[in-house]
């Protein structure tokens, strides 16, 4: 039995864990964060996992950027390993995970499902095969109308995935029009789309001489970010200080 606290509970990802937990005999929901107190939950809320009373074996964070500072400084005070979801962190707060992995397990990932990180393995091997080909390579995302940061972190995560595979030698470009110039051979274009309730959809366009292939994964529901990340404080139970991702969960 995992214990767990849920960062960010009252949001749309906090309440769908929050239902698949619920469901999950090997997993329980011991308290809750949020700010927003206007929902009734199964278990106590608090303003901050500082604050937390109860015994909980790891975070699961689905909050906003602008609470991860003093996530990560709590969950190093407490000594509480965290999943961390939440997506659109700064350099410097990336930086301020490492630092806090040194003393805590933190698992970071721009995207939980399983999908996305088995696609992050396929695209090295596309990528290896097709790169020294010539093929140019674009990502396309598209999200829900309330999503705040553009590129996604999951279009990131596929690019540095890509970029890896090709020693880091290719550039980002994220908007064309500032430039009037014909494209590189060495760049990933990336593409955001904003609009509706598009839950999350990422192309991978591979675009050579007379052929086109795309790598396409869809999410249809928010719950296959929740059953990863749950999947992932599983994982993360009694794990010793240091940085994982969903690659070490799938493994």
């Amino acid at each position: 039995m995992v214990n767990i606290i849920m960062n960010g509970c009252n949001g749309k990802m906090g309440q769908k864990i929050s239902e698949i937990v619920a469901a999950d005999p090997d997993a329980q929901i011991v308290a809750g964060v949020d700010l927003f107190d206007g929902i009734k939950n199964a278990y106590p809320v608090y303003p901050s996992v500082g604050e937390v009373k109860e015994q909980a074996d790891v975070v699961i964070d689905f909050s906003n950027a602008k609470a991860v500072d003093k996530l990560l400084d709590d969950c190093v005070a407490k000594k509480l390993p965290v999943v961390l979801c939440t997506t659109g962190l700064s350099e410097e707060q990336i930086q301020k995970a490492k630092k806090a992995s040194e003393s805590i397990a933190v698992l970071r990932s721009a995207n939980m499902s399983l999908g996305i990180n088995m696609l992050l393995k396929l695209l090295k091997e596309a990528t290896a095969t097709l790169a020294p080909a010539g093929f140019d390579i674009e990502i396309v995302e598209k999200h829900h109308n309330q999503k705040l940061d553009a590129p996604s972190g999951t279009a990131l995560a596929l690019a540095d995935s890509i970029n890896e595979e090709l020693d880091n030698e290719y550039k980002y470009v994220y908007d064309r029009s500032q430039v009037r110039e014909k494209r590189t051979q060495k760049e990933i274009g990336i593409s955001a789309v904003r609009g509706g309730t598009i839950v999350g959809d990422h192309d991978v366009i591979y675009a050579g001489e007379d052929e086109v292939i795309t790598f396409s994964h869809r999410a249809y529901s928010k719950a296959v970010f929740g059953k990863g990340a749950v999947q992932a404080a599983k994982f993360l139970k009694g794990k010793g200080a240091g940085m994982y991702d969903m690659a070490d969960v799938i493994g």
